[in-house]
């Protein structure tokens, strides 16, 4: 029988190579210019909501209106209120980075799910282009999350941090 030593030095190790190949995941990109455009419009169209929220820029409330809007009007808990905020904030700003970019386009994809089943679904399928219905719908919604989803598949792309960070890792 192993000695409880060598077992948890087995462990450890199996461990660490867990986490590296996990990293490793995380990070790896192509150098395909696709990813890059998905990620740089998708910044584009996050950031002023993001910017709304946090600083108060674009006709934003700034963030304690907006976090005391979502936790007293639509009744968020503050932990997860203030998760979505950052979201759309930090979200962007990694995805211009090319930094961390899968993580980023799920945490964008998961607050714009919450956004379309509180908010938007109720309103039906289109945008309210004309001004006759109540609020927005949620095409705008399923053209993020397909973006999103497909830089959760491909990563980052070229010029990245990403792309960097893997060419490290697999030296």
């Amino acid at each position: 029988m192993a000695s409880p030593c060598i077992l948890q030095t087995s462990m450890k190790q199996k461990s660490s190579k867990n986490l590296a190949k996990l990293t490793r995941a995380l990070f790896q990109t192509s150098e395909s210019v696709s990813p890059l455009i998905l990620r740089i419009f998708l910044g584009i169209v996050m950031f002023p909501h993001g910017a709304q929220k946090v600083l108060g820029w674009f006709g934003g409330a700034g963030f304690a209106t907006t976090l005391a809007s979502f936790s007293d009007k639509m009744h968020i808990p503050a932990a997860f209120a203030i998760l979505a905020i950052l979201t759309e904030f930090l979200g962007p700003i990694a995805l211009f980075l090319g930094f961390l970019t899968r993580l980023a386009a799920f945490a964008i994809a998961f607050d714009m799910l919450v956004a379309a089943l509180l908010v938007h679904v109720h309103s039906g399928f289109f945008m309210n282009w004309l001004g006759k219905q109540k609020g927005e719908g949620i095409e705008y919604d399923l053209l993020l999350w397909a973006i999103a989803l497909a830089l959760m598949i491909q990563g980052a792309g070229r010029f990245s941090l990403d792309r960097a960070i893997s060419a490290r890792l697999k030296n």
